[in-house]
């Protein structure tokens, strides 16, 4: 018995039927059916963001690697195209800091492809402006409606945050892959967020004097927005987990058992009655002590915390795993490959998980990538042996050239 594939072209993609051939006919087995939704970069356009005074880049559809010393520009360049993606910097929460110093402005621009139709994305911010988001020439009234729309996933030593830092940044990657896929979802956490704030300011009000009836009115909005964010991130990790513990075993190639785990205060009670048994709390504290806000995700090994008992090597496997596991959830929601930003990586891993990665790369199941590397030929020289198409360019000074 031999798999044969079927090759479709459906409205602008590609669908891939394993048939079996049995004897002098065909017949489907076990259907498996890949939809790939081809998207990527065509090129990129940057004009005084961080580092970068002009450059514009033609983009290979496989693979492009940045290459050069620290701090000439390649992790900018990676952030210009996380910016694309989620309309602000993978590391400054601050616009301004974006613009090269002592310039006005800094435009990023890219034009990609989807399902085989092209389209521009531009992201420009004047100091003292606000910034300016375009898709098609067309300026989003906001930020948020473009979240989605041109998935990224970025691998980057400063994964590690999400181990050693606290629930906020947590609950920051388990909302970035959900509001992906969920508009609601994202509305709601916006509008809860608001809330929250409404809700904290009233209770910082001098000598306690606060009306019960306006603080009702914020909470019974509060509750429906925090119940649905609850069953969205619950659903969610409960799917994405076998994924993670899938990718955690073929990168660790042993058994020792890891855990991820949602952590929230609605699973044991109803957001009402927490507002009602912290009430008096949250008035001494002067902020709202329990909810949503404060979910968070759990990571062990062995059944001990991650951040104390995990070695270096496991935790890299850990965050190797979450990441390529946010990558497969993306893809298999949205049907498409986002475009993956390996940001100084293969400096920082041993050759098992070197070989892992680049294996993926080589049987084009990371769709296009990003690498930035010190080494002018390590990395060229192991795409060219795997006879993976790349571009390459050296990046000094914040200016890249091509390598030919």
């Amino acid at each position: 018995m031999s798999l044969l594939p079927l090759i479709i072209n459906y409205n602008e993609s590609l669908i891939i039927i394993l048939v079996c051939k049995n004897s002098f006919f065909y017949k489907l087995q076990d259907i498996l059916i890949y939809r790939i939704f081809i998207m990527y970069l065509k090129s990129l356009s940057l004009v005084n963001f961080k580092n970068i005074f002009q450059v514009d880049i033609n983009l290979s559809e496989r693979v492009n690697c940045f290459i050069g010393n620290n701090g000439q520009g390649k992790t900018n360049l990676l952030d210009a195209i996380y910016h694309l993606s989620y309309t602000k910097s993978f590391f400054n929460s601050m616009d301004s800091q974006n613009i090269m110093f002592d310039h006005p402005f800094y435009v990023i621009q890219g034009n990609a492809s989807v399902h085989n139709v092209d389209f521009s994305l531009y992201c420009g911010l004047k100091r003292g402006d606000k910034k300016v988001f375009r898709k098609n020439k067309k300026v989003y009234k906001k930020l948020a409606d473009h979240i989605g729309n041109f998935p990224v996933v970025m691998i980057t030593p400063y994964d590690i945050n999400l181990i050693l830092e606290g629930g906020d940044t947590r609950r920051k990657f388990l909302d970035s892959i959900i509001a992906q896929f969920d508009k609601g979802y994202l509305q709601y956490l916006i509008q809860y967020n608001k809330l929250l704030k409404q809700r904290n300011a009233l209770l910082k009000i001098q000598n306690n004097i606060v009306s019960n009836e306006l603080m009702q009115v914020y909470e019974m909005q509060m509750e429906e927005k925090a119940n649905f964010i609850f069953e969205k991130r619950n659903i969610f990790v409960n799917d994405f987990i076998p994924l993670f513990n899938r990718f955690y075993k073929d990168i660790s190639s042993n058994n020792e058992s890891v855990g991820l785990d949602y952590i929230s205060a609605l699973k044991d009670s109803s957001m009402k009655n927490i507002f009602d048994s912290n009430r008096t709390k949250d008035l001494i504290l002067k902020y709202t002590s329990q909810g949503v806000h404060r979910d968070d995700l759990s990571f062990t090994i062995a059944e001990h915390p991650l951040k104390k008992f995990g070695s270096q090597g496991q935790q890299k496997t850990f965050l190797i795993a979450l990441k390529l596991a946010m990558f497969e959830y993306i893809k298999t929601k949205k049907e498409i490959n986002p475009i993956l930003l390996l940001d100084d990586i293969f400096d920082k891993l041993d050759d098992h998980r070197v070989g892992y990665i680049l294996n993926l790369i080589e049987q084009n199941k990371l769709g296009q990538t990003f690498i930035t590397d010190t080494s002018i030929k390590k990395i060229p020289d192991i795409l060219n042996n795997l006879n993976v198409n790349h571009n390459s360019f050296v990046i000094e000074s914040g200016k890249a050239d091509i390598v030919k």
